[in-house]
């Protein structure tokens, strides 16, 4: 007989920035902890097939899996949380389900049948949920959007049959709502969770569970008052409390018993849960012995929900140097020559995130030459590399006005440019593009491989000579270049198998200063903090202290 998988379903209600992704990440590291296997799906009621071309501001970071899939930026807490390996079966759209039954309609696999919400709709939504449930024991489905959206409907109809489809033991429906204090009144407010699941139910779906999302743990009375208007068990409204660090959120729900309950309501037998790991975890973050600033420079500075991945990774890189890490975010269009020192002049370190567009790309060069001539550890990442190979270019290796052909197409030193054919270590294959393609066509996108040179700073972090990164960019360094850049002192530290790619830059002579081609900070994790992060902090650690 198969494996039956059990499956989870997270709502969220009143409003959104609730934290159902945390939850859903947290909720996996709980049954981790019990020794269960886990996979988690977010289920995105907005009509894009994905978020590679939402701007951050709206959506936030997107998020890259292995295979190349741009994803929702919850995937990435699903993986800081948990060991499970996601892809593209793992976050779905709107766009992308009604694609596909549209594209079969076409195609006359309905035989010439109308073609509805129910079923075809919600048919491909549960055959969607079914395909991330290859042999784990449980599946987290973490719906998008609030209760109420009119956009959300046709996942919450198929959530509601997909219990009628597995057996009612193996699917627990978890709303996460909210309970305010109204401090003028002194008092917690249980009428929109109220509200919220009278909505819920008005679909069809009763909640087994009821995460309280609040500001301090819920009485016995409240809990009591919350399960008799919204008929659950007093023991499954469980408190969500706000937290100072988000590696917490697990031991919280652990303490309120929500483990236990997930078990029971599913019934499955699991060994009792090792917490202790996230215990030291929290410990370490909470007390550290020292602090470093770093600043950001990046045009989407406003929104850290822009940068959640890097935020995330620089935090984890704070962690084996016993180090909190302060981020300053600097706005790079405010950055001038005269201005730069004065701007950069708390940082300890100074990082360029990736990024599209030439809005505030001087500032960002200005940045990386302060760190260059200022001996500043200096971390350039996707875009953050091509502004250090720019920097180089012009003011060490005298190329005048080189730039990236993304920045202006008629520089006389095209040092980053349009790669038009490259050869594709994944399908074997020789990559054609044009400045007309597709633009999410022409990214390089997912894993790729990286060849290290002995005795550099790629080196001595990854303490092995080949690695595998997930990539994210368009333009790549052009190697007309190469030779001249070298014989100025840059450094190639990482390329592609075939040397064809350049994947690493770094500069001689200086403390820190690395610039790669590909997103480290999509595979960090607080319990494994990335190489590359860890050494920029504990260089920048070093750098304050020298000062």
């Amino acid at each position: 007989m198969a494996h039956q998988s059990k499956f989870i379903f997270v709502t969220g209600g009143v409003l959104s920035s609730l934290g159902k992704g945390l939850a859903s990440a947290a909720i996996g590291t709980l049954l981790e902890c019990r020794g269960l296997t886990v996979t988690l799906q977010k289920l995105d009621p907005y009509i894009n097939v994905d978020p590679g071309t939402m701007n951050p501001f709206q959506h936030g970071e997107v998020f890259v899996t292995d295979d190349g899939s741009e994803t929702d930026l919850d995937l990435g807490h699903y993986e800081r949380f948990t060991s499970a390996k996601l892809g593209r079966d793992n976050n779905f759209t709107t766009g992308k389900i009604y694609h596909s039954v549209i594209t079969k309609e076409r195609r006359g696999d309905y035989l010439g049948g109308t073609v509805q919400v129910i079923p075809h709709i919600t048919d491909e939504i549960k055959n969607s949920i079914l395909l991330a449930a290859d042999g784990v024991d449980v599946v987290i489905v973490e719906i998008g959007g609030t209760i109420g959206d009119i956009e959300s409907l046709p996942f919450l109809e198929a959530i509601r049959q997909f219990r009628a489809d597995v057996g009612k033991d193996n699917v627990v429906y978890i709303h996460l709502t909210l309970v305010p204090y109204i401090s003028t009144a002194g008092e917690l407010k249980t009428k929109p969770t109220q509200h919220s699941v009278k909505e819920l139910r008005s679909i069809g779906i009763q909640p087994d569970i009821l995460l309280c999302r609040t500001d301090r743990y819920l009485s016995k009375e409240i809990k009591k008052k919350i399960g008799l208007f919204c008929n659950v068990g007093d023991d499954a409204v469980i408190t969500a409390k706000d937290v100072d660090c988000i590696y917490e959120v697990p031991l919280v729900f652990h303490k309120e018993g929500l483990d236990a309950k997930i078990v029971e309501l599913l019934h499955i037998w699991t060994r009792a849960p090792r917490l202790e790991p996230w215990e030291k975890l929290v410990e370490t973050m909470e007390t550290p012995k020292e602090s470093v600033n770093i600043a950001i420079v990046g045009k989407y500075v406003d929104l850290t929900e822009s940068y959640k991945s890097l935020n995330e990774a620089l935090i984890h890189g704070g962690i084996p140097n016993n180090c909190k890490v302060d981020l300053i975010f600097v706005d790079s269009e405010k950055i001038t020559g005269d201005n730069c020192g004065q701007m950069l002049a708390d940082a300890d370190g100074i990082l360029v995130p990736g990024g599209f567009g030439s809005r505030g790309i001087e500032g960002k060069i200005c940045a990386a030459r302060f760190a260059r001539e200022n001996k500043v550890p200096y971390f350039g990442i996707c875009l953050g590399m091509h502004i250090a190979v720019t920097e180089f270019a012009r003011n060490v290796a005298g190329m005048e006005n080189a730039n990236s052909t993304e920045m202006d197409l008629s520089t006389p030193y095209p040092v980053i440019y349009l790669m038009l054919e490259w050869f594709d270590e994944k399908t074997g294959s020789i990559q054609k593009r044009d400045v007309d393609s597709d633009k999410g066509g022409t990214m390089r996108l997912g894993a790729y491989s990286c060849v290290l040179k002995e005795d550099t700073f790629a080196h001595r972090a990854y303490r092995t000579d080949q690695i595998s990164e997930r990539h994210r960019h368009r333009y790549e360094f052009n190697n007309e270049f190469r030779s001249r850049l070298e014989e100025k002192g840059l450094v190639i530290s990482g390329t592609s198998p075939n040397g064809e790619l350049v994947e690493i830059t770094e500069l001689k002579d200086h403390p820190w200063f690395l610039g790669c081609q590909f997103h480290p900070e999509f595979k960090s994790r607080p319990m494994s903090p990335h190489p590359l992060f860890r050494d920029f902090i504990g260089a920048s650690f070093q750098h304050k202290k020298n000062r």
